[in-house]
């Protein structure tokens, strides 16, 4: 069995922001130490949670080239190059190997809604334009198309560097299937923080969370102990963690988990529209979720993203 990109928990690092909207790349470096400091397995830059729909290509690429270049090898850094274009998505995952990416995600095809031959297509396409590891990304809620399972394994078969996928759906059975159909060196990665034991139960190698921006140690103790046989310990975790994780995800992401790191006084800053701050009753069960999972509420942090004024 070849290597996977990595085991455990990978970060879908949130893209932190100064007060007028642009990049904070020294804020970029203190989050992605905290990160690695906390355990965490591997850093996914530019997904979703890291807006990469509304960043410009050039502050994408910088992003990537940034995260490779702090990380240094210390561990892996998967940039996140899908888009709705093919020519696009090749663009971007190009100049993200380019750049020193380990590997890629690439999410389906938003918007067009392709069909299952315009995803083999599309993917294969793209994964054909480097030599670097492909992770897909099935997130149907985002974005309207949902990867079949053996359209998944036709990927595969395709393009042999298409070795893991970034399972989202939330459909238990759709991921047995999958499992049950692809070969032992294909790897499945839990998309939702409130499904990582479940995933793990069928073969799963970890998980690309959101929760990991608040909680490193935690989500990544959550896999190793599933890794490590002590099934009962990554459960109990796994559980503990359900009201914040709900709490994450109360609007639509990243909204919350940018709350979130604001509330910890780690000063990730806005989001940048058509993203807006969160109604005042999500952010006070926000901190009460915070405060109950053990984790630090600053005194007198910014909330209110227009109240940003200084870094």
């Amino acid at each position: 069995m070849s290597k996977p990109i990595f085991t455990g928990a990978a970060v879908a690092l949130v893209t932190p922001m100064h007060s007028d909207g642009s990049v904070n790349f020294e804020k970029l470096d203190e989050l992605i130490e905290f990160q690695i400091s906390g355990g965490t397995d591997a850093i996914v830059a530019c997904g979703t949670t890291g807006e990469a729909s509304t960043l410009s290509h050039e502050e994408h690429l910088n992003v990537i080239r940034h995260t490779v270049e702090k990380v240094n090898g210390r561990i892996p850094v998967i940039a996140g190059t899908g888009s709705n274009s093919t020519e696009t998505a090749i663009y971007l995952s190009v100049e993200a190997e380019k750049a020193g990416a380990d590997a890629l995600l690439l999410v389906t095809p938003y918007y067009n809604k392709a069909t299952q031959k315009g995803l083999v297509e599309h993917f294969v396409k793209t994964a054909d334009s480097v030599k670097i590891p492909v992770i897909l990304y099935n997130v149907p809620s985002r974005t309207g198309c949902n990867i079949q399972p053996k359209t998944v394994k036709e990927i595969h078969e395709r393009a042999k560097n298409v070795v893991a996928i970034k399972e989202a759906s939330g459909d238990i059975s759709q991921v047995a299937m999958l499992a049950s159909i692809m070969d032992e060196d294909f790897a499945i990665y839990s998309g939702n923080d409130d499904q990582i034991v479940p995933l793990l139960a069928l073969g799963g190698l970890g998980v690309i969370s959101v929760l990991s921006n608040v909680a490193p140690r935690q989500t990544h103790d959550i896999v190793a102990s599933y890794l490590d046989g002590d099934v009962k310990k990554s459960c109990k975790l796994q559980l503990e963690a359900i009201d914040l994780i709900k709490s994450l995800f109360c609007e639509v992401n990243p909204i919350p988990v940018k709350t979130a790191l604001n509330i910890m006084g780690m000063n990730a800053g806005p989001l940048r529209l058509p993203l807006t701050e969160m109604e005042e009753a999500n952010v006070s069960r926000l901190k009460k979720s915070l405060a109950d999972y053990g984790l630090q509420v600053a005194e007198g942090a910014v909330i209110k993203f227009n109240d940003l004024s200084k870094d």
